[in-house]
């Protein structure tokens, strides 16, 4: 008999949500921030879903949302024309990066201490947060709103996304364009993975997957609806992905055969990513929630509990965590 998927909904959002990120695993677990239209980003514990606290201060939607590897630093992406970037511990405001225009995407640089924006100005810029009141580098180019923009190489490269339909990667010292990739589509979401360089990018129904260095392609997998995002399991093994038609798709990532899919959501799926131990992969949709799902349906993790035939319920209900309270983190 196949396992069922139970996935933990974790509620709290108002509306929905755009954008979500994994901490890397630290002596207290992983973490997970989500983005949302209701401007009121939360931080949560990674592997039970459970709210630890919202960070209280944009005046608009939160397009972006990012943790550096350690989760004592959070950054947010709005549309207030600000990025801001807070202590994950205390939930304060760090610091407020003006912009020209709403912000879409934030990442923090290997060691914390630079922060990569960019947004519906069309210009990538790099703050140092060591000197707040410097002004960012800033680099021209795109001609469409940038929709994502990773550090990659060591941060000795950038790599973006636009609405102008290109992927481009950037010379972070001579911060010119070093490859560029064009599509039939606007690129809707981008993953990059330094253990093995490989850069996944979803546009329409297609996900593909290139090399992040040299931009090359190494595979293409269509899905049977726009896909909005897509992640890749960090053995490699699996991918994931979500998008128009409310459901989440998970493949072999060496033969490219749909392994499962499944319905939880009740609206689109805007983002999708996997922990970074591998164990369980989190949605954020349309709908205003966040769900979380095992890699290894039946599998003892967190709070699932692997269950022996003869106590599996044959109608168990979704596990669901109560709507956070409004109080900072």
């Amino acid at each position: 008999m196949a396992m069922r998927q139970t996935p933990l909904t974790c509620s709290g959002h108002t509306r929905p949500v755009v954008d979500l990120a994994f901490s890397g695993i630290t002596p207290y677990g992983y973490f997970l921030i989500s983005a949302c239209k209701d401007g009121k980003p939360m931080l949560r514990q990674g592997d039970t879903g459970d709210w630890i606290g919202t960070f209280l201060g944009h005046k608009g939607a939160v397009w972006g949302a990012t943790l550096n590897k350690d989760a004592t630093k959070a950054a947010t992406a709005a549309a207030d024309f600000t990025a801001k970037v807070w202590d994950a511990v205390s939930g304060d405001e760090v610091l407020t990066l003006a912009h020209k225009h709403i912000v879409k995407s934030v990442n923090f640089s290997l060691d914390s201490n630079h922060l990569l924006t960019g947004g519906n100005d069309k210009v990538l810029r790099i703050y140092d947060l060591s000197k707040p009141d410097a002004e960012p580098q800033e680099i021209a180019g795109h001609s469409g709103a940038i929709k994502k923009a990773l550090w990659c190489n060591n941060d000795k490269q950038i790599l973006s996304a636009a609405d102008d339909k290109t992927v481009r990667i950037w010379d972070r010292s001579s911060m010119e364009v070093v490859k560029s990739l064009s599509f039939e589509a606007s690129v809707s979401s981008m993953e990059y993975m330094p253990d093995g360089e490989i850069l996944v990018i979803t546009y329409s129904k297609t996900i593909a997957f290139y090399n992040a260095l040299s931009l090359e392609l190494i595979k293409t997998v269509d899905a049977p609806a726009s896909i909005h995002s897509a992640s890749l399991h960090p053995d490699k093994d699996f991918f994931v992905a979500g998008g128009d038609d409310f459901k989440l798709y998970k493949y072999d990532y060496s033969t490219k055969e749909e392994l499962e899919s499944y319905k939880g959501h009740f609206g689109p799926v805007h983002c999708v990513r996997f922990s970074p131990d591998g164990e369980l992969y989190a949605s954020g949709s349309e709908d205003g929630t966040l769900r979380l799902w095992q890699t290894a349906v039946g599998k003892t993790y967190g709070l699932w509990k692997c269950l022996l035939p003869e106590e599996l319920i044959s109608d168990s209900a979704e596990v669901s965590f109560p709507t956070a309270p409004e109080i900072k983190a």
